[in-house]
């Protein structure tokens, strides 16, 4: 693997980098204090591309690969993460859903409007009783001929009130278990289709997380991603990509944390001297930044395996491992550094101490990753 990046690939990670620092991170703050949703800020990122990024330039995306995407995953999620978990969730959830399994019709109708940032999607998987175990779905697509009637409860839904359109996994019939869910489309303001309260939470709090409520919502026949029973097939892959993101975005709050960690120890002075003259600082400095370039070497294997058209559930399985604990370990660390500042808000780091722990929670656990790598491994 060549580890050397092309300069198309250096223009889009140079381009994310801009729009964070003058885009993203003037009103950081306040929008993690208010749980404000960057409406404004998700449209500008949509006119620069970065909502489409992978998708077929056919139906408005960019055609590029999994490595520009990582790059700018990166970027963004340094200094928001909040943002940028709602680019991974349109960019590798639902549209490469979409573009990889959807009709040509699904595509021109709702993936097209996608890539732009005209709309925005979410991707319904999760239930109070289920989390992200897809075979134990209990929200419900009865079929009616040339329509199915939805019934169920979406729990922890990003973009969950922004969206305009929505894939929900339910079960068709569950006497055929995996084999007997689908994935449909779903539009917002459907007759049935509820939004729910805003969740409160500790992290990434500008952005918009809500349940979903299904109550005998009507949907089209053609509104169904792939042949009858192809539902569950369909959420693995897409979250086997999704990991991918989702590692990228505990990369780049990793990457975030330490640059203003190492910033601060150049600065701040203790005892006659700046602390990154202190052992005990500089061999923090070290380890967070040892941590970083091996979890951005997985992350960047992973992108590449996708790329190759190479098996990646291993990889992003370990991406995502290694990647969301790197972003818990530096976050802390950077915040110890800060010493008293760390626990301010004016400095960051707290945000994205807090920020780092829903990345070992959303796309799977990193108890479900270990589940994935054991069995890879233990298979031969």
């Amino acid at each position: 693997m060549d580890f050397t990046l092309t300069e198309e690939h250096i223009m889009i990670r140079d381009a994310a980098r801009d729009f964070a620092k003058t885009e993203l991170l003037p009103g950081v703050i306040e929008r993690d204090e208010k749980q404000e949703f960057p409406k404004e800020l998700i449209k500008k990122m949509g006119d620069l591309g970065f909502l489409g990024m992978m998708a077929s330039p056919e139906y408005g995306g960019g055609g590029m690969d999994t490595v520009s995407y990582v790059l700018a995953m990166e970027e963004l999620s340094k200094v928001d993460a909040s943002a940028s978990v709602m680019v991974s969730v349109n960019n590798s959830l639902v549209c490469w859903g979409l573009d990889t399994f959807g009709t040509e019709e699904q595509k021109e109708k709702y993936l097209a409007k996608l890539t732009t940032g005209e709309k925005l999607g979410a991707f319904c998987l999760s239930e109070p009783e289920a989390g992200s175990d897809a075979t134990s779905q209990r929200t419900t697509a009865i079929d009616k001929g040339d329509h199915y009637i939805l019934n169920g409860t979406k729990n922890w839904i990003t973009n969950g009130n922004s969206a305009d359109f929505y894939l929900v996994i339910a079960q068709t019939d569950k006497e055929k278990k995996h084999k007997g869910i689908n994935a449909f489309i779903v539009e917002k303001g459907w007759e049935g289709f509820e939004v729910g309260p805003k969740e409160q939470k500790l992290g990434i709090r500008g952005s918009d997380t809500h349940s979903l409520n299904f109550n005998d919502v009507k949907v089209p026949k053609e509104n169904r991603i792939g042949e009858d029973g192809f539902g569950f097939k369909f959420a693995m892959k897409t979250l086997s990509g999704g990991r991918i993101g989702i590692a990228a975005q505990a990369l780049g709050i990793a990457s975030g944390a330490y640059e203003l960690a190492k910033t601060y120890s150049k600065q701040r002075k203790a005892f006659g001297t700046e602390i990154c003259n202190h052992q005990a600082i500089a061999f923090k400095l070290a380890d967070m930044h040892t941590q970083i370039e091996a979890a951005r070497h997985l992350v960047m294997k992973a992108a590449w395996d996708k790329d190759q058209g190479q098996n990646y559930d291993l990889s992003g399985a370990m991406a995502k491992l290694h990647a969301s604990q790197t972003a818990m370990d530096v976050t802390v660390e950077a915040v110890q550094v800060h010493g008293g500042n760390g626990y301010v808000k004016e400095y960051h780091v707290e945000r994205l101490m807090r920020d780092a722990k829903i990345t070992q929670i959303y796309e799977g656990t990193s108890e479900i990753q270990k589940i994935v790598i054991s069995r890879s491994i233990l298979k031969d």
